[in-house]
């Protein structure tokens, strides 16, 4: 199986990209997670999007906030899906970051989850690596069924 590579701008990001490593985790999705910053560390952002193709890489998540200018970077440097999450920041509540993430130039793409949407994330990457795989696509049938399952507990407990 693919892995999905996930690349923060700051650990300050860990704590809402941890939701998109726990989804792969659940559905048992080898990842690595790095701290790389378009900014500060670009150099190694770039050498790790020129790379993961061969690296074993079947996606990539990038959470930046404020310029959120990593899915980017990383997207310019790889023909790999990059998913961006934008990350709130205290100064604009996240649309800063989702705006960067989002308006990017025609060649480049970037898919872009909610504002904060790291477990949303992950299943993208999921679904993307079960074009291929079918034992994965089973996984997300599975719990697609599970989650509808848990909705329409809550609605029977409503009504009795």
């Amino acid at each position: 199986m693919k892995k999905v590579g996930i690349i923060m701008g700051s650990d300050s990001d860990l704590p809402i990209v941890q939701k998109a490593m726990d989804m792969l985790e659940e559905l048992k999705i080898p990842y690595e997670a790095h701290v790389y910053s378009a900014h500060r560390t670009p150099a190694e952002a770039r050498d790790f999007a020129l790379n993961a193709r061969a690296n074993g890489f079947g996606a990539i998540i990038a959470a930046a906030g404020m310029a959120a200018h990593l899915a980017g970077a990383i997207a310019a440097n790889t023909t790999l899906p990059v998913i961006g999450i934008p990350c709130k920041g205290s100064v604009l509540d996240g649309m800063d970051a989702l705006l960067s993430t989002v308006m990017m130039p025609s060649g480049i793409p970037v898919a872009t989850v909610a504002i904060n949407g790291a477990a949303n994330a992950a299943l993208l990457a999921a679904q993307i690596l079960a074009v291929e795989d079918a034992e994965l696509a089973k996984k997300l049938d599975d719990k697609r069924i599970k989650d509808a399952e848990k909705v329409l507990e809550k609605d029977r407990k409503l009504n009795n």
